[in-house]
């Protein structure tokens, strides 16, 4: 009985120890996976955290590029508003007229020039001369009178090379005063040929 339970206690002995270092052989087995696959994933990360470190030259290339961009953007917008401020200009400067004279002064001519030079940068631009007058003289009169102003004015950009197409003319004679007023200098504002861009 004695020799039974000692090989009982033998044989548990045995299998105890079996299964403790089967189980201490599959936890680091288990562990040396992990870790395996952990250093290949770090190693993964890493190199990829190297791919999106941009080097040094890489950030001045970028930097210039950015610079490059804002720089096009600022001299766009410069380009947008100086265009939007002779394009005002253009249909807010009128050229005036002497008392009952169609002839450009030299003044008108000038500016006439200017407006020449920018109608033949802006190809696609059509216009409408307006001939106007002071109130003094006959309505007839002044309407014919204004027409002639406008003709007058669109034969000068005629000849600065804006084609005969892109110009049109109306007259308004005495009917649309700049300055109501009844003096010299409201009659001076109000000979003259205004501008008006009507299609682009």
């Amino acid at each position: 009985m004695g020799k039974r339970l000692a090989c009982n206690f033998i044989v548990f002995t045995l299998m105890l120890s079996l299964m403790l270092s089967l189980s201490l052989f599959l936890n680091a087995c288990a562990k040396k996976g992990i870790t395996e696959e952990s250093v290949i994933e770090q190693k993964e990360e890493a190199a990829k955290a190297e791919e999106k470190i941009p080097s040094e030259e890489e950030n001045l290339r970028l930097k210039a590029e950015e610079e490059k961009a804002a720089r096009e953007a600022r001299l766009k917008e410069e380009a947008t508003k100086k265009e939007a401020q002779l394009r005002e200009e253009f249909e807010n400067v009128d050229i005036h007229f002497d008392f009952d004279k169609l002839s450009l002064t030299n003044e008108a001519r000038k500016i006439l020039a200017k407006k020449a030079s920018w109608l033949q940068n802006n190809t696609n631009v059509k216009i409408q001369i307006e001939g106007h007058c002071d109130e003094r003289g006959t309505n007839e009169y002044n309407m014919a009178l204004g027409q002639r102003r406008a003709n007058s004015t669109m034969k000068y950009l005629i000849i600065a090379g804006v084609k005969v197409d892109r110009i049109s003319t109306i007259s308004y004679g005495e009917e649309r005063p700049v300055d109501p007023g009844c003096n010299e200098a409201a009659w001076t504002k109000n000979r003259r040929a205004h501008f008006r861009i009507i299609s682009d």
